[in-house]
């Protein structure tokens, strides 16, 4: 049989070889040997190329081409996760050779992906416990990774930041998430997640819109199982109190939780501070004090154009 000629490795296609001495022969492909051949003469054009098509047959319904195995691509691990490490084990026996490939396994991740990989796993794990929705989940590992691949990680509890991305996450997204229930759910102390926070904030050149009231009305009134009435004059005697500084120096949580214990009590569904407290997360007493600073002004506070809802402003609570 006649020389092959130098071809580059891959799979050209049938119609784009020609033999050099018959260019209109048709290529025959032999798939055990992987050359293409000239039907005339014989001679191997192209040998040992790369074949790309499926590794078995598929006989599913659905018409899925399953034409690799292997790793799917992750484009929030270094080389979407599809790099391959080799490692030389010449030195050893046979069975040595098994027992150290299998050892390194695990190793063969390089370090960035390893780090990568245990924070994922501390975000899923706290974004399970108050049930955030996938979209978060995944804007806390991308500002995650931005952070290891900027390279002011090291040196940083990886729990705190693992936290300080959900927060962060939780805020970009338009579900914020008081500091309290961020400290919850990552069992780090409030002084040091508090302080990671602010360096995670700044490493990753980032800004997060200012928590409002407004912010936790849909999910603290939900909670409650409050009707929609209720909720929009929660929402307006917080947004009414800021603006008019009444609640000067308090939290937007503990606003939203004073408000809500306002709108409840003068609706014909109370709700107690108990009740506010274990939803919002903030203290009884801080929801009493910022209680009895909207309470003078509940003339004011209330809204104008409650469609037919009647509020009751005459018996409500002294404290």
């Amino acid at each position: 049989m006649a020389s092959t000629s130098a071809m580059p490795p891959g799979r050209p296609k049938l119609d784009e070889v020609t033999c050099p001495e018959h260019p209109d022969a048709t290529m025959i492909e032999d798939y055990r040997a992987g050359d293409m051949v000239c039907s005339m003469c014989g001679k191997v054009v192209v040998e040992r190329c790369i074949d790309v098509s499926s590794e078995w047959r598929s006989f599913a319904d659905s018409g899925e081409d399953k034409s690799r195995v292997g790793e799917v691509e992750n484009h929030l691990l270094t080389g979407s996760g599809l790099g391959t490490v080799a490692e030389r084990t010449s030195h050893l026996s046979h069975n040595d050779q098994f027992d150290y490939s299998r050892q390194t396994m695990v190793r063969a991740q390089n370090t960035a992906d390893r780090t990568l990989t245990a924070g994922y796993r501390e975000i899923t794990t706290m974004a399970d416990r108050i049930n955030l929705q996938e979209t978060i989940i995944t804007r806390a590992k991308t500002c995650y990774k931005q952070l290891i691949e900027s390279g002011k990680y090291r040196g940083k509890n990886r729990i705190a930041v693992a936290a300080s991305c959900i927060h962060i996450a939780c805020r970009q997204e338009g579900v914020p998430r008081s500091f309290k229930e961020t400290v919850a759910i990552s069992n780090v102390d409030k002084t040091e997640l508090g302080r990671t926070y602010k360096k995670v904030l700044k490493a990753l050149e980032s800004s997060v819109e200012i928590i409002k009231s407004g912010d936790f009305m849909a999910r603290f009134c939900g909670s409650l199982e409050l009707p929609h009435s209720v909720r929009k004059a929660s929402e307006h005697i917080a947004n009414k109190a800021v603006e008019l500084n009444i609640v000067a120096g308090r939290s937007p949580v503990s606003v939203a939780a004073a408000a809500i214990y306002l709108a409840s009590h003068a609706s014909d569904f109370p709700k107690s501070k108990e009740q506010i407290a274990a939803i919002s997360g903030a203290a009884e007493v801080t929801i009493k004090q910022s209680y009895k600073m909207l309470l003078p002004h509940v003339k004011i506070l209330f809204p104008e154009n409650t469609n037919n809802v009647t509020w009751n402003l005459n018996d409500l609570p002294s404290q």
